[in-house]
């Protein structure tokens, strides 16, 4: 085949192409160069999606089989690329997220869960979240307005693995490697279910591949994983001696931790990690084991992996000096 991602430097981009090349299939990546570097193997193409002679001499340079779309952030630039892209290519794979759903992340999700409706402006008060979420449902129906049923919509939940450049794994394995007491939120029994990004990659192409048409949610099956096996293959892979102190939700948020961001990939919500794949397994989504994508994060790591450069990243961890305030007011609550 001849793949064109919009991305490919990055993460589930970067992975993707790896993934494509070792199918033998001929890769075209469209990025504008500031970032990243070029899997060797591709045909490199520099521009800006919000530049219509940098799409119209793209589109130029087909056609291809399939567009898979790893970099849509905005309902503008997506339905311009997609219009400047509809003759070029016979299908489009769009990736989003499980935030278009209006329930997420308070309520469990399924395939056919209602989604945000997409309008220009906000509500007052709108939330990052919610705002992010908005807008990728508004990218969705850009996409589909303009190929209909030639087009796939994948909503990843939590993407981890190797190259993640938002650091939500690799934070958790620098703290557990730093040892001593470590702040784990919940109980080891909470149950959770990243995705590994190898594995997100290997359906979105088997998507351009087989044709798959319409939505997929893509997450570990429910109840594949919990914290506790996390933060102890977390301990396992670096040699750590670092002393697990589990401290309930309620605490957690008696203290004001910052969720998702303080202790990265704690959200104390029953929908956030009850994300229903089914429709994607069904098609032949397959899950890696956590404790592997754990191990091949941290070799990864240690094998010289990239700084974080998500405009996230700094946001993440928490300090040890409230680490050490919040589990001693839990230790003298317990007294």
């Amino acid at each position: 085949m001849r793949l064109l991602i919009l991305g490919g430097t990055w993460f589930l981009g970067r992975t993707l192409v790896e993934q494509a090349l070792e199918r033998g299939h001929e890769v075209t990546t469209f990025t504008r160069g500031r970032s990243g570097t070029d899997v060797a193997g591709t045909i490199p193409v520099r521009g800006d999606r919000s530049s219509a002679d940098d799409l119209a001499a793209l589109a130029a340079r087909g056609p291809w089989d399939a567009v898979i779309d790893t970099s849509g952030m905005t309902p503008q630039l997506v339905e311009t690329s997609t219009k400047a892209l509809s003759d070029a290519t016979d299908r489009y794979v769009f990736v989003s997220t499980v935030n278009v759903y209006q329930g997420w992340p308070t309520n469990p999700l399924d395939d056919d869960s209602p989604v945000r409706p997409y309008s220009p402006q906000g509500p007052p008060g709108e939330s990052g979240a919610d705002e992010y979420g908005r807008e990728k449902a508004g990218c969705e129906k850009a996409v589909t307005d303009t190929f209909g049923d030639r087009s796939v919509l994948l909503r990843p939940a939590v993407i981890v693995g190797p190259h993640e450049y938002v650091g939500r794994f690799p934070w958790w394995l620098r703290r557990i490697a730093a040892g001593g007491r470590v702040l784990a939120p919940g109980t080891p029994d909470w149950p959770i279910q990243p995705i590994d990004v190898r594995d997100v990659a290997a359906f979105a192409l088997a998507a351009a591949e087989q044709h798959f048409s319409g939505s997929y949610n893509l997450a570990a099956p429910i109840g594949s994983a919990t914290f506790g096996e996390l933060l102890e293959a977390c301990r396992q892979v670096t040699g750590s001696g670092a002393v697990l102190k589990w401290v309930d939700h309620e605490f957690l948020i008696e203290q004001q931790v910052g969720e998702w961001t303080e202790l990265p990939l704690w959200r104390p919500y029953a929908g956030t990690w009850r994300v229903d794949a089914a429709r994607a397994r069904g098609d032949g989504l397959t899950s890696r084991p956590l404790a592997d994508t754990v191990a091949d994060t941290w070799a990864w790591l240690n094998d010289g992996g990239p700084l974080i450069h998500h405009e996230r990243a700094a946001e993440l961890g928490i300090t040890p000096e409230r680490e050490a305030a919040i589990l001693a007011a839990w230790d003298a609550r317990r007294r």
